[in-house]
């Protein structure tokens, strides 16, 4: 049909010059159908056309009543007798009901009657009904020649329009009774045969509006992240700066205390970079933790190895974000002693084989806080705090070993769901060899904890395989449907419930 009406409309200009009125000459068509193929027509400027707007005004049902039976005003003049007697308002009121109110109103307006009393009582002989003459006159031809009469009778809800739309039409630059199809996309095939020299392209219509573009979302980690963020903002921490995804092996590993042989420094468990390959220069306390390392000192005897300051420079993606934790308390430091607490979350990078629970890059949440009064007890209190503001409030510490932090603990908490205690953390006292190489004065103690972002998110929104959350095999539905994460409610597997 839109061919066809398309053929027609060009057909109709070559024999007649121009269409004055698409709506009459296209009768039965309408006009949704006539304007897409104007519009089609226009933009291979075929025809150029302009929109006509036509008034139908129609009767309300008050206004079929008043042109069959008479305005209401009419009604009421009529039913008042002539001479001083005239008729009481209540004997008008239970013979016409709401229409006397109404009528009585334009009689009084008019002055074709007055009040006598309770009585209304003629001041005329007759009138004429311009009302129902004016509805005639709407009714036969649709509209009327007086615009004010067509305003107050729209007003008295009597009569309503319809704004009819159609076209007058005229040829345009191109035009022709032929139609040929308009290329829209210049391809890949007209590109190497070299066809597009000859193609006829649909021009673009830069006054669409398009397609609106659905809405970003924000992904479960990022959810999850800004949940950590609040608790740790609510317990006083500041937030570090951990915009530096590579680190030389001096914070990385040497300024925390780890030696330069662990097996963490393994080529199997970190990445190294080949350009460049080291950092230009180290620290200006590196030789204090060459000699830690080297000799002991603050109560240790050290590893007893020669260390190398080359391998110290050698440039790695920071494999955990104590790293930045490290610089951090270095410039605490240099000023005068004041507590203090930091905290990130940031992506780290391990060179691990991947599967269903391990990636070659997750993000670690980590928290450090710096106190001449801290200990031990003073970091479980803390724990038990700080994860009773994310829902769990059942924790269990076992020792366990790490390079910088002495004694250390894991943390577990017991998962009502899945019916078992959980590793949720890591955490310990840092030792004395690497915070006295930092620069802090005696009997400042720091204690650090740490935890992976993933698992809790994989927990609270029912993944599996790690691989679903991070990396290319993210299904952009899933990030788009999942809910807004509270740590401190139950979801996902945590609202199951033991059999």
């Amino acid at each position: 049909m839109s061919e066809e009406l398309k053929l027609n409309i060009l057909s109709k200009l070559d024999s007649d010059g121009t269409i004055e009125d698409t709506s009459a000459t296209f009768k039965g068509v309408s006009e949704e159908a006539v304007l897409g193929a104007l519009k089609s027509l226009e933009s291979q400027e075929k025809v150029k056309y302009k929109t006509l707007t036509t008034e139908i005004w129609t009767l309300e049902a008050e206004g079929k009543d008043q042109l069959e039976s008479g305005s209401y005003e009419v009604r009421i003049f009529n039913a008042v007798p002539a001479g001083s007697d005239g008729i009481t308002i209540s004997e008008l009121e239970a013979k016409f009901g709401k229409v006397a109110k109404l009528g009585q109103g334009k009689c009084l307006a008019n002055k074709w009657l007055k009040k006598d009393g309770d009585k209304l009582v003629r001041t005329v002989e007759s009138v004429t009904d311009k009302v129902q003459a004016d509805l005639a006159t709407v009714n036969s031809t649709s509209t009327h020649p007086s615009k004010d009469t067509l305003k107050d009778l729209k007003r008295r809800k009597l009569i309503k329009v319809t704004k009819l739309l159609s076209y007058s039409v005229s040829k345009g630059a191109n035009f022709s009774t032929t139609l040929k199809k308009q290329a829209t996309d210049l391809t890949m095939e007209m590109l190497q045969s070299g066809s597009w020299k000859t193609e006829e392209f649909k021009k673009f219509n830069f006054d669409s509006l398009g397609i609106n573009p659905s809405g970003g979302h924000l992904h479960p980690l990022l959810k999850v992240r800004e949940e950590f963020r609040q608790v740790f903002f609510e317990t006083g921490f500041e937030e570090m700066d951990t915009s530096n995804f590579v680190e030389s092996s001096f914070w990385n590993f040497d300024a925390l205390f780890v030696p330069q042989q662990h097996a963490a420094r393994d080529l199997q468990d970190t990445f190294f970079l080949k350009d460049p390959k080291l950092v230009k220069s180290l620290p200006d306390f590196w030789e204090r933790v060459k000699n830690v390392h080297e000799n002991g000192g603050y109560g240790s005897i050290g590893y007893r190895y020669p260390w190398s300051e080359e391998e110290s420079k050698r440039l790695v993606l920071r494999t955990h974000t104590t790293a930045i934790s490290s610089q951090m308390l270095h410039k605490l430091a240099q000023h005068p002693y004041r507590p203090a607490k930091y905290f990130s979350i940031d992506r780290v990078y391990r060179n691990e084989a991947v599967d269903a629970t391990h990636l070659a890059e997750f993000h670690q949440v980590e928290g450090v806080i710096a106190d001449k009064n801290m200990s031990l007890g003073s970091l479980i209190a803390f724990l038990d705090m700080f994860f009773k503001k994310m829902g769990m409030s059942n924790l269990r510490f076992k020792p366990t070993y790490n390079p910088y932090t002495e004694p250390s603990m894991e943390i577990f908490s017991y998962h009502e769901g899945l019916g078992k205690w959980l590793e949720i953390g890591n955490s310990g006292m840092f030792r004395p060899e690497m915070l006295r190489s930092l620069g802090l004065e005696d009997g400042v103690k720091v204690a650090g904890f740490g935890l992976s972002l993933e698992r809790p998110t994989m927990f609270k929104y029912d993944i599996s395989n790690i691989r679903e959350l991070l990396g290319h095999k993210v299904d952009l539905g899933m990030i788009a449907t999942t809910p807004a994460c509270r740590l401190d409610k139950k979801m996902g597997q945590e609202a199951l419930q033991k059999a």
